[in-house]
């Protein structure tokens, strides 16, 4: 089902509006108002309705005195008025027939209850009329291609040249979405249409996103989010140009907030918004910035090359010591560099000097000065080579003589490079004074040009990751779990694990006690020796309690044990009421994992697996799984954990079985798509043996709605 909350036709009202009423137009200087119909008037080649109740004539148009003057119909009304007046002027434009408004007066959400109040209140004017509303607190929106600018920062209008790539901006922040054009425009970068969305009262980045995928003259998107409002509506949106082939470049602050206080389990807590968000994202195809050069960056690469880099990676330089630094941040970013060397690369080989070895990076010394024709033949070498994903020219530039001598050589590599794959130029020297004239023939040859190696290394291993995913839908069929309806809230261990049983998740054999002869009877039935645990949905943390007895070997010592865990948890906390006690049998020794689940109502289920333990908090070396993903891509993503090399067999120790706990890790997505009602499970700690003897999970716990 279509998420889409505008049509095209009534977003091109607000971005290709054939009519613009100013209300609050001004010819004041430093006005908001006065900057806008400036902007205005200089490019926009449509019809001009200034609103002013105090001018007849501004800047040689007439201006009408009230909104209720304003003929029906307009397109768009742009509002640089203050927001005691907001509400009333929309509520006149929407009875007019006014396809969209912008307000750039802050005071709404962001300002108390008050403000939230009347901030809804346009929301459901912009419903019942169906109003593209653009804010409040926003910069407004600026299409370059049309010419239309209904921002209140001076505009410079950049007009992309016909047939040239460009790419659209859609920002919470207005000044972020300033910033991002800034940083563009000058690298030769065009930007298509640029949108602040502020405070969100009807229009969002998700409804832009989808108007940007329709927009033939957008290539790239670029964005800056706070806050995803409407998850499912943007999900909608970048699967839509992922399909449209249009990649999706994030900025999203937030990865180092604390996690929600509300969160119930150990998973809710581990499993946060942003990582949740992020992972469903990236399944998406969107690209994760970190910093807003890297949305720079990573959009003018996008933007510039043929095709988006490849994890392998070849690197012409031409010093020793750079090419020690260049396996260093390639290590650290992901990136592979490819094995090359005289005897697997004769084309490379054959391109060198005879005294410089096939290496990768390839350092051709200071060889290029005296025969600068070796650029073009190794970089031509390189990008012809089929295990090459992308090309770094990492280059010492020094000066205008010494750029004179490279640049043209390298720029004749681009224009043999049949192969269509990204080669980026990364001076080495952020100081040298080099010519802007060879930086814009460099950009003109499709060429991005980067002051220096660490940034272009780390723009490619953002974009270098999406190929290492494989966004192929594999979800399996969901599972049911018969037994849950009726449950409620937090459940404990001995009812959780019951249910999960039901889908084919195992656990140690045990039996639940109400009693001290109960819990004797099923130790014997099981088989000593036996753990005994605390069981209530009002304790979480059993151990924390001493709610846990371990190594329990006859009957006497079950019928302690029992009273001492009664004692503990009433010293605890004595609001702590048990149902009884879980016995089981002793697990086996084993390295501890966790797996566990969460699901938000709008994202949807996420699971969370990796290293548990005491220090699982602490290091945090867990990942994310959706529940699309099949076993061999879980299986992949618990090789990329910190401590993988346990997984692997470390120091003579045999390697664990990965497959059985991707294979747990897919049952339990099965089951969170199964079943809505449940928010977590906690899977905590689940044990996993050597190769071909499996996993175990020795705890859970559930939370429904």
């Amino acid at each position: 089902m279509s998420q889409r909350r505008y049509t095209n036709e009534q977003l091109d009202r607000l971005l290709r509006p054939r009519s613009v009423a100013v209300v609050g137009a001004s010819d004041r200087p430093g006005a908001l108002g006065a900057t806008l119909l400036n902007n205005l008037v200089q490019y926009f080649a449509g019809t001009i309705y200034p609103v002013n109740p105090k001018r007849d004539e501004l800047l040689g148009l007439k201006v009408w005195h009230d909104v209720a003057d304003l003929p029906d119909g307009i397109d768009c009304a742009v509002l640089a008025i203050p927001r005691a007046f907001v509400l009333p002027a929309v509520r006149d434009l929407a009875a007019r027939g006014c396809g969209a408004v912008v307000i750039y007066s802050a005071g709404f959400s962001e300002a108390g209850e008050a403000g939230e109040a009347e901030q809804r209140e346009l929301a459901d004017i912009a419903a019942a009329h169906g109003m593209v509303i653009e804010g409040p607190n926003c910069l407004g929106a600026t299409n370059y291609v049309d010419r239309v600018p209904l921002s209140f920062v001076e505009t410079n209008m950049q007009v992309p040249p016909a047939g040239t790539r460009s790419v659209g901006i859609a920002s919470q922040s207005g000044a972020l979405a300033a910033v991002l054009a800034t940083t563009l425009h000058p690298r030769g970068c065009h930007v298509s249409t640029s949108v602040s969305t502020g405070n969100e009262a009807a229009l969002g980045v998700e409804d832009v996103i989808d108007w940007l995928v329709d927009d033939p003259a957008t290539h790239v998107i670029s964005l800056y989010v706070e806050s995803v409002r409407r998850p499912a509506a943007f999900m909608a949106a970048a699967a839509r140009a992922r399909t449209a082939g249009k990649p999706v470049v994030l900025l999203h602050p937030g990865k180092s907030s604390r996690a929600r206080e509300s969160a119930a389990t150990h998973t809710g807590a581990m499993a946060g918004d942003h990582q949740l968000m992020r992972a469903k994202l990236e399944r998406l195809g969107i690209i994760f910035a970190d910093t807003l050069e890297e949305l720079g960056d990573i959009t003018e690469i996008a933007l510039r090359c043929p095709s988006l880099p490849g994890v392998n990676m070849a690197v012409l330089g031409e010093s020793g010591a750079l090419r020690g630094l260049a396996f260093d941040i390639a290590e650290d970013l992901g990136l592979d560099l490819v094995d090359l060397n005289d005897a697997n690369s004769p084309a490379l080989r054959a391109a060198l000097p005879d005294f410089v070895p096939v290496s990768n990076p390839a350092d051709i010394t200071a060889a290029g000065l005296a025969e600068p024709e070796i650029y073009t033949r190794v970089l031509s070498a390189l990008l012809a080579d089929e295990r090459v994903g992308s090309v770094v020219a990492a280059i010492i530039q020094s000066d205008p003589v010494t750029s004179r001598i490279k640049f043209p050589h390298i720029i004749r590599a681009a224009g043999g490079n049949v192969a269509g794959k990204p080669l980026i130029f990364a001076g080495v020297d952020a100081g040298a004074d080099v010519p802007p004239e060879y930086v814009a023939d460099l950009r003109a040859a499709g060429i991005p040009w980067f002051p220096s190696t660490e940034r272009a290394y780390r723009a490619i291993a953002r974009l270098a990751d999406l190929s290492r995913r494989d966004l192929t839908d594999r979800t399996r069929p969901p599972i049911a779990l018969p037994d849950l309806g009726g449950v409620r809230g937090m459940v404990p261990e001995y009812r959780a694990k019951a249910l999960l049983r039901g889908a084919g998740i195992a656990f140690p054999s045990g039996q639940f006690a109400a009693s001290a002869a109960e819990a004797v009877l099923a130790a014997e039935a099981i088989g000593y020796p036996v753990v005994m645990k605390a069981q209530s949905a009002a304790l979480g943390h059993k151990s924390d309690a001493g709610g846990v007895i371990l190594h329990l070997r006859d009957a006497g010592a079950v019928e302690q044990a029992f009273a001492r865990i009664f004692d503990n948890v009433g010293a605890y906390d004595a609001a702590i009421v048990l149902d009884g006690v879980l016995v089981e049998a002793m697990g086996r020794m084993g390295t501890e994992m966790i797996v566990g689940a969460r699901s938000d109502p709008e994202w949807g289920p996420v699971v969370l697996a990796g290293f548990g333990g005491v220090t699982a908090e602490i290091l945090g070396d867990v990942t994310l799984f959706t529940p699309d993903m099949d076993q061999a891509a879980v299986h992949g993503g618990l090789l990329q954990l910190k401590q993988a090399a346990i997984l692997r067999g470390y120091r003579g120790a045999p390697a664990l079985d990965v497959a059985a706990l991707a294979a747990l890790i897919v049952r339990v997505g099965q089951v969170m798509t199964g079943n809505p009602a449940i928010r977590e499970i906690d899977l905590n700690p689940v044990i996993i043996y050597p190769e071909g003897e499996g996993v175990m999970p020795l705890d859970a716990l559930m939370l429904t709605d």
